[in-house]
C-alpha cells in the first residue's frame, strides 16, 4: 500500500502591507502526500524538495495585484512557490525517471506534485553544489550574466557600480566585471559585507550606504572621472545620485530596486533630464527574455567555477520553519551572499 505522509507547508495567510512580517506566513502540516503516483495517470512528476531560493521578486508576489511583479500573485491560505532543486521520487512523465535531480519553479513544502513539468529542468552538472542551482547555476546567474553583458556591453577600463553588490546577483555582477578588466566599486549595507566585496570577490572599493550622509558626494569620491555602468539592484536615493555621476553614454541596467517594494508610494527621481543631457542608455530587464542563453551561460561559469576564479557566497537556513524569516530577512539585509532555503539532503 502507497505510504501516506503530511507534507509541511509555508502558506501565505493574507496580502500583506508595507514590510513582510514572518508572521503573515504560517508553516503549517496540515497537508498529506501519497509518496506513489498513480501509473494510469501519465505527465506527473513527485518531487522531494531539498533546496527553495529566497528572491526579492517574492515580495511582489504578497499583494493583491500582479502590480509590481511579472508573476502572479500567491493565494492567501495556500503555499507560496518559487524557484528550488529537487529529487524525483516517482513520475508518470517520459522524461524524468526516479532519482533525477532537477531545479525549477516548486512549491515551498517537503513533497510536491507537479503537474506541468515544463517548469522543471534535469540537472546534468552534479559535480558542483546543488544549491548552487538556486543561484549561480539559476535565476540569480543568468539574470546577472544577462544584464552585464547583454545590457551594459562593457569595455575593459569602463568603472562599473553595482548596488547592493553583495547579493544574489551583485556579487556576481562585480566579479564580471573584473574578468572584463574594469574599475568595480560595490555598495552594502554592513561592514561585513564591505569586507566581502573587498576580499572575496576582488571589488577595487566598496562602500556602506547607510554611513553616507550624501550618496552623491560618496560617489564622487570613488568615480571622480564618472560612471560608465550602473548596475541597478536599489532604485530611489541611489538612482538619482548615479544618474548625477554617469559618464556621457553610460548604461544602466535596471534589476531591481528592492528600496522600494514595500513602499505604498515610490519614490520619484528628479535627475532624469540627465539621461538626454548624458545620452545615457536605461534598460529594464526580466530574465526570462534571456531564457535561450543558458547553455551559453554555462559554458562560461562551469570553468570558472571549477577553476576558482569566481567566488559565490550563499546564506543556507536549515530548514522549512525557518523559511518565513529567510525570506523576510532579505529586505532588511539580514543575509549575507545567496538566501537559501535547505528543506533535505540528497
Amino acid at each position: 500500500m502507497a505510504e501516506v505522509v503530511r507534507n509541511k507547508q509555508v502558506v501565505l495567510k493574507d496580502y500583506v502591507n508595507g514590510y513582510p512580517k514572518e508572521s503573515d506566513m504560517m508553516v503549517t502540516s496540515n497537508a498529506t502526500i501519497c509518496l506513489e503516483l498513480p501509473k494510469n495517470e501519465g505527465g506527473l512528476v513527485l518531487l522531494k524538495n531539498l533546496y527553495l531560493s529566497c528572491d526579492p521578486y517574492m515580495r511582489g508576489r504578497m499583494n493583491n495585484t500582479s502590480k509590481g511583479s511579472y508573476t502572479d500573485s500567491f493565494i492567501p491560505g495556500s503555499p507560496i512557490s518559487g524557484y528550488g532543486v529537487a529529487k524525483v521520487l516517482d513520475s508518470t512523465h517520459p522524461d524524468f525517471n526516479k532519482g533525477d535531480l532537477v531545479s525549477g519553479i516548486t512549491i515551498w513544502e517537503e513533497y510536491s506534485l507537479v503537474t506541468n513539468p515544463k517548469l522543471l529542468t534535469k540537472i546534468q552538472h552534479t559535480h558542483v553544489p546543488l544549491s548552487y542551482y538556486t543561484g549561480i547555476l539559476g535565476m540569480a546567474g543568468l539574470t546577472a550574466y544577462a544584464g552585464f553583458y547583454e545590457i551594459c556591453s562593457p569595455k575593459k577600463g569602463d568603472a562599473v557600480f553595482v548596488s547592493a553588490a553583495s547579493g544574489a546577483v551583485g556579487q556576481l555582477v562585480g566579479q564580471f566585471a573584473k574578468l572584463c578588466g574594469c574599475y568595480v566599486v560595490g555598495s552594502a549595507g554592513s561592514k561585513e559585507k564591505i569586507e566581502l566585496l573587498k576580499k572575496d570577490f576582488n571589488f577595487d572599493e566598496a562602500f556602506n550606504y547607510k554611513d553616507e550622509q550624501d550618496l552623491d558626494v560618496a560617489l564622487k569620491r570613488y568615480f571622480p572621472d564618472g560612471i560608465d555602468i550602473y548596475f541597478e539592484n536599489v532604485g530611489g536615493k541611489m538612482l538619482d545620485a548615479v544618474l548625477c555621476n554617469m559618464r556621457v553614454h553610460g548604461r544602466i541596467a535596471v534589476c531591481g530596486m528592492i528600496s522600494q517594494y514595500n513602499l505604498d508610494q515610490s519614490e520619484g527621481i528628479n535627475n532624469l533630464m540627465l539621461m538626454i543631457l548624458k545620452r545615457i542608455r536605461m534598460e529594464g530587464f526580466l530574465v526570462l527574455d534571456y531564457h535561450h542563453l543558458y547553455p551559453k551561460y554555462f559554458d562560461m561559469i562551469l570553468p570558472l567555477i571549477q577553476e576558482g576564479k569566481i567566488t559565490y557566497v550563499e546564506d543556507i537556513v536549515e530548514g522549512l520553519d525557518n523559511a518565513p524569516a529567510a525570506l523576510v530577512g532579505l529586505f532588511s539585509g539580514k543575509n549575507v551572499g545567496k538566501q537559501v532555503v535547505a528543506i533535505a539532503h540528497e
